[in-house]
């Protein structure tokens, strides 16, 4: 079985070691592999078992320890495959037990790449990795060598975020700065003493940890209560920080995160002076200055009045010391004596309080008195001031407050709030202040050594005071769908009964004679007994098919035929799945022609957006494989409601399943388990290749596997390579077509073949439009007047039109292109035979190798060339590059000539490069592609160990693919550690890309629906601008007059929004055609992008998340579009939903010049500004954005948002959205607080200088948003715009990053 592994992966054959040991003997095996194209051989070091199982290993002959050792390393290599049934007893239970065991510690050690299905590209991947370390290393040795010979570099270790051993300052000089006005400050303080949250789950900081925290804590440098109280508080010690600059007054804060040159209590005049100075004396108590403010000019200027309200705060006695439920005392006189006029107690006991202290007593004013405290110890003088009360005294206590120079706010509350509990305790109806003198000269230093609990003055201390607990989330549910009926397999029924007399009626009308004569042509008809036997007869049927043998559509009638026969047709339910939406639709469409019926009765077709099927009338549904996967991932989560979503269906068919795209190797996935629960179920897979052991080998679990090879029409096809067509056409590329000359040269070797070669080489790899077009013109020629068409092959859409442009010259030629992005219409427009004296020419991509036939096809055009993602999981990049296509692939191109009559094919491409430079097959896309929306789509089916179910695909990804992909997630808010989030859930019930489907939840969210729905359509078709290649300065003008720099984004949807109004009020459609024209746009790219927005309009209803009334143009829906026209918030939005997609600006030093008004800033050239992202350092904006050369941004924009990321000459970033910092500390990473008071750190990398104290109110905000969006994701029917305090802090938010924090 091992040799046999290699032998299919190409793989050298094992070696074994052997070793002669006390117990017996003992074996490894040593696995080889030979490069190919290098021939370089790679040794891997021997499947060693740990010293703690070696003795496992130890069998008593030569024979067994060899038996054993390729056990081990079949495990190694196929763990994730349930080959254990094939093994003797004594190695199945090996396998399942003490193998297993020793793949979990690994794992969980993060030894997971030892269990790789190939060991050779996980050992170049740790090599490249280790390499990558080593070259990092030497970067830092190098970059801290060069920070220590700078001039004044500093030494030390760093902060949080820094780098150890360099300037402290390094990488923070050029940070972006984040400043926050007054008012916006005091809203922001007020919302968190309302709405925030410390702790929510009441989790418990264990004692081994508080006190590491404690001192941590105490380390920079708040006081061991502080900290103590803190730790008591919160949850961990980043909370803890935040809880700390939160509540510890500004004076008492350590320096390091306070601003730069700030001092407590100064700020600037406001112009009433008689304001400023009543404010400063009650401030001077150790009140917050805002709250001072506040109750100040609550009172209308009243002192007395706003020092009561303050102490009421300070004592928690009004809960709505501000509002309007404060009694009105205003036309109430203080009087505590009696009607007689006899002296009130409070002017008898200022009396007596200046009799006994003398000097110390000072009486300002009638209600006002102070007293010099004479308290031990104390380095600097205590003042005690008294006001009296508006209420009458002593029957209820005095204002207080104490003064000393230099002792915290903080502090001075704590005796303020102990002295006024103190005597409503024990000094109310007497003469209190002489006691209370009394008591404070011999409290205060026990209060300054233990001032007690922040919390219990926080209310009075910052505006961000206490806040209540609030009720712990409960995670929401999703409601699954209803499952389908199951199956009745009785025959006979009345639907089965219907069901054969509708078929026999079809069959014996004469259209139904000439269809079945027609159908008896095929290859496959002569296998069809053999086919329906097999697929009786096993659970999982394997049908190899070359070109043209009718495997698509005749399998699934042969099926439901004898199901009919069989009287069994109301039970028949087939779903066969396509990767291509042309495939579904023109299978559909040529399936139902030959069943005699219309194309949504007995035979159906499900696209996305759009659907023809009946159900209990349709019985063959030809559906997109993401369409069943959708099916399978609403049904409701766990395994039984996946296998109860296909409940209702026979059959399954997987068709062109070598294709190996990612959405079939997650179908077959999940099949493999639905066919353990439901043995009724027949799952047949259909491959235009007869490499059919793979899929063989993964379904064996189900019981036997049944195969059946239908061989294709044997119309001969004559292959001509691109010396034979260079020769045939009299083409060079020298000329574009100059003729070949047919000289003898002297050496005997003609000039004509000189030509060829010289020709080869200067064409090399490059697709050459002349060659092409010659080519069809001669294939033309020789066809002469005989019928066919031609079928050229190209890798994308941009040589799609360059083809087209090229042959168009040509008279007599019928043009058509052929892609994925056409819309339906235009796709089946390459189907019905060209206009009479026209021979059809149809330009393609990869679509048109096995998805569809064109039956008139006699000439196929190969360049052997198409267009492939790659991804790179250690630096996460996409690369999209024109590489070869396999000999597999450019097989099925071939045949495609030779459907209807004998055919040729011409390849662009020397017999050379077709055997050094192809591959036999492609790689499987899930190795090729990022995995974030794989992983959340088997996340949301209730699978708890993502990286474990990816392991038994067919072919598994790449384990730090999959890692990297949760992180992603986890960045995205999609995850929550293993739990999906509610965010999570509803973008995988999207059928979008994870960033459009958060764009638009968050547009739904804050009032701007219509806007990112329109972005997300955009980002989901293309850019609806168009640039052709004499016109395209002009292009960019006129997109970039849309976009005003706010980016390309942006730009595009103005674009939209005006060709909407332009629809509405233009009298025809040539009008709105030209309007486009003259704007550079793509009316029919426009018109995609509608569509696509109405199918995520609709996909939003059905989640529940807006009304099933909602519609674009109605005006009762103003509460989701209220900021459509608000470019700063949607361009927040589109960062936060790109996030962490982000590169951060650097401009360059500020240049300045002399103008009459003075020294004028000049804006920085585009060429000077750079970009830097966290994975890959510098990168560059795409040439084709309109931000190429832009030269400043609007909204302080300091960083960039980017949707796609390409890799060829440079690293390149698209779609571009510029954006300021607070968007970036709202939407887009965690906020880590640096120590060393440079500022703040998002998202690890992202450096901001500012006040530690604004990023933790921004960053408790956005706790508060998150709960927002939390409860409406829960609650989809929640109208956030009529929720008062969801749509303040939505309002907020909107605010602070339109006016990028300021109050303007």
């Amino acid at each position: 079985m091992l040799s046999e592994h290699c032998q299919k992966q190409r793989w050298e054959k094992p070696e074994y070691t052997m070793s002669k040991t006390d117990g017996g003997f003992s074996s490894m095996v040593i696995l080889k592999a030979t490069n190919p194209k290098t021939r370089e051989t790679t040794t891997l070091a021997p499947f060693k078992l740990p010293p703690t199982h070696k003795h496992l290993a130890v069998q008593p002959s030569p024979v067994e320890a060899r038996h054993f050792a390729a056990t081990y390393a079949l495990f190694r290599v196929s763990s994730m495959r349930n080959i254990q049934m094939m093994l003797p007893p004594n190695y199945r239970d090996l396998w399942k037990g003490a193998f297993q065991d020793l793949k979990k510690e690994d794992v969980r050690e993060g030894r997971g790449w030892m269990y790789e299905a190939d060991p050779f590209l996980a050992k170049r991947e740790r090599d490249d990795a280790q390499a990558a370390i080593v070259k990092q290393r030497e970067e830092r040795e190098k970059q801290k060598a060069k920070q220590a010979s700078q001039p004044g570099a500093l030494g030390g270790a760093s902060g949080a975020g820094g780098a150890g051993g360099g300037n402290v300052m390094k990488g923070w000089t050029r940070a972006a700065k984040i400043e926050m006005g007054k008012r916006m400050r005091s809203t922001i303080e007020r919302l968190i003493r309302t709405h925030a949250v410390w702790n929510a789950y009441s989790v418990q900081i264990p004692n081994t940890q508080r006190k590491k925290i404690v001192d941590e804590l105490c380390t920079l440098g708040f006081r061991k209560s502080h900290a103590e109280e803190a730790v008591q508080q919160c949850k961990d010690q980043e909370e803890a920080l935040e809880w700390l600059l939160v509540h510890v007054p500004e004076d008492d804060l350590p320096k390091w995160s306070l601003p730069e040159g700030y001092v407590a209590g100064i700020s600037m005049a406001s112009g009433d002076l008689r304001r400023e100075a009543a404010v400063k004396r009650l401030a001077a108590a150790g009140y917050a200055t805002e709250l001072c403010e506040k109750a100040f000019d609550a009172h209308r200027g009243d002192e007395g009045k706003a020092a009561e309200t303050l102490q009421r705060v300070l004592l928690h006695d009004d809960e709505d010391p501000f509002g309007t439920d404060t009694p009105d005392v205003s036309s109430l006189e203080i009087a505590d004596g009696n009607e007689d006029g006899e002296m009130s107690v409070w002017d008898e006991e200022q009396i007596t309080l200046e009799a006994i202290f003398g000097e110390r007593f000072q009486s300002p004013s009638p209600n006002v008195c102070r007293i010099q405290l004479e308290v031990q110890k104390a380095k600097k003088p205590f003042t005690l001031q008294v006001r009296r009360p508006s209420r009458p005294y002593p029957a209820c206590i005095p204002i207080i407050s104490v003064t000393a120079e230099g002792l915290p706010a903080y502090i001075r509350l704590s005796i303020i709030r102990r002295t006024a509990e103190y005597a409503e305790i024990s000094l109310i109806g007497e003469q209190m202040i002489f006691n209370l003198v009394d008591w404070l000269e011999h409290e205060i230093p026990n209060i300054i050594e233990n001032p007690g609990r922040l919390s219990d003055i926080s209310s009075a201390a910052s505006a961000a005071g206490e806040v209540q607990a609030a009720p712990k989330p409960v995670p929401g549910k999703s409601k699954p769908r209803r499952a389908p009926r199951q199956i009745n397999w009785q025959p006979g029924t009345e639907a089965s009964l219907s069901a054969l007399s509708r078929w026999q009626s079809a069959m014996n009308q004469p259209a139904g004679k000439k269809m079945l004569a027609a159908r008896q042509s095929l290859p496959a008809w002569s296998l069809k007994d053999i086919l329906v036997k097999t697929v009786n007869d096993h659970q999982v049927t394997i049908i190899s098919g070359e070109t043209g043998s009718g495997k698509s559509t005749q399998s699934v009638q042969f099926v439901l035929d004898d199901l009919i026969r069989r009287q069994l047709g109301g039970a028949a339910n087939i779903i066969c799945t396509q990767p291509r939406r042309i495939s579904a639709l023109g299978l559909a469409d040529r399936v139902s022609e030959e069943r005699c019926s219309t194309v949504g009765d007995e035979v159906g077709y499900a696209i996305r957006g759009e659907s023809k099927q009946k159900p209990g009338t349709t019985k063959i549904t030809f559906v997109t494989t993401g369409v069943l996967l959708r099916r399978l991932q609403t049904s409701g989560g766990s395994e039984a409601d996946v296998v109860a979503a296909l409940s209702d269906v026979s059959h399954v068919v997987v068709d062109e399943v070598h294709e190996r795209s990612l959405d079939t190797d997650f179908l077959l996935v999940l099949l493999r388990g639905v066919l353990q629960r439901r043995k009724d179920l027949k799952l047949i897979l259909m491959s235009a290749t007869l490499d059919a052991e793979i899929f063989e080998n993964y379904f064996r679990g189900s019981g036997k596997v049944g195969r059946v090879e239908i061989q294709g029409r044997t119309f001969p096809v004559q292959d001509y390579y691109l010396d034979d067509i260079l020769r045939k056409v009299n083409f060079t590329s020298s000329s574009g077509g100059k003729e070949l000359e047919d000289d003898e040269s002297g050496d005997g070797i003609s000039s004509q073949e000189s030509s060829v070669a010289n020709a080869i080489q200067r064409i090399g790899m490059r697709i050459n439009y002349d060659l092409i077009a010659r080519t069809v013109q001669y294939i033309d020629a020789e066809l002469g007047d005989q019928d066919g068409g031609i079928l050229i092959f190209l890798p994308g859409t941009l040589e799609i039109n360059r083809t087209l442009d090229a042959v168009k010259a040509i008279p007599n030629i019928h043009a058509l292109p052929l892609h994925a992005s056409l819309l339906p219409a235009e796709q089946r427009r390459v189907f019905p035979p060209a206009p009479k004296g026209k021979r059809k020419v149809i330009a393609a991509t990869n679509v048109a190798e096995t998805s569809i036939t064109i039956q008139d096809i006699v000439a196929v055009i190969d360049t052997g060339r198409v267009k492939e993602t790659s991804f790179d999981p250690q630096n996460n990049m996409v690369k999209l590059e024109e590489v070869w296509a396999s000999r597999a692939a450019c097989k099925q191109r071939r045949g495609r000539a030779g459907r209807v009559r004998a055919g040729e094919c011409y390849k662009l491409y020397t017999r050379n490069a077709e055997m050094s430079k192809m591959m036999e097959r492609p790689d499987p896309e899930i190795r090729r592609v990022p995995l974030e929306q794989l992983c959340l789509s088997v996340k949301a089916m209730g699978v708890q160990d993502v990286p474990s179910f990816l392991a038994s695909a067919l072919t598994p990804p790449e384990s730090m693919a999959v890692e990297g992909a949760i992180d992603l997630l986890g960045r995205m808010g999609a995850l929550d550690g293993d739990s999906l989030t509610a965010l999570g859930r509803h973008l995988a019930m999207i059928p979008a890309d994870l960033r459009c489907g958060k764009l638009i939840v968050y547009g739904a969210a804050f009032g701007c629906l219509e806007a990112c729905l329109t972005v997300a359509a955009i980002l989901t078709v293309k850019s609806p601008f168009v640039s052709p290649q004499a016109k395209r300065d002009e292009s960019k003008a006129a997109r970039a007059a849309f976009a005003r720099s706010h980016g390309d984004l942006l730009g595009d949807l103005r674009a939209y929004e005006e060709w909407l109004e332009v629809r509405k009020t233009s009298t025809s459609q040539r009008e709105v055609r030209a309007w486009c024209d003259d704007n550079f746009l793509s009316f029919q790219t426009l018109m995609d992008i509608l569509s696509n927005r109405s199918q995520y309009l609709t996909s939003l209803k059905e989640i529940g998340f807006i009304p099933v009334t909602y519609h674009s143009s109605s005006s009762l829906n103003s509460g989701f579009n209220k900021n459509n026209d608000n470019d700063g918030l949607i361009r927040a939005l589109i960062a936060g939903a790109f996030n962490p997609q982000i590169a951060r600006i650097e401009f360059p030093e500020k240049k300045f010049a002399a103008s009459i008004s003075g020294a004028v800033e000049l804006d920085p050239e585009a060429r000077m500004i750079k970009y830097f992202n966290q994975e890959n350092g510098r990168v560059f904006v795409h040439p084709s954005s309109t931000l190429f050369d832009a030269q400043s941004f609007p909204g302080s924009a300091v960083f960039m948002s980017y949707f796609n990321k390409m890799a060829t000459s440079k690293v390149f970033i698209r779609e571009l959205t510029p954006f300021n910092a607070y968007t970036l500390l709202l939407f887009c990473g965690k906020i880590t607080l640096d120590t060393r008071g440079r500022g703040l750190l998002v998202d690890d990398w992202a450096r901001l200088r500012g006040w530690a104290r604004i990023g933790v109110l921004v960053s408790r905000l956005r706790s508060m948003l998150d709960a927002v969006l939390a409860r409406k994701l829960e609650d989809p029917s929640l109208d956030l715009a009529s929720a008062r305090d969801e749509s303040e802090i939505i309002n907020v938010v909107a605010k602070l990053v339109e006016l990028d924090g300021m109050d303007r």
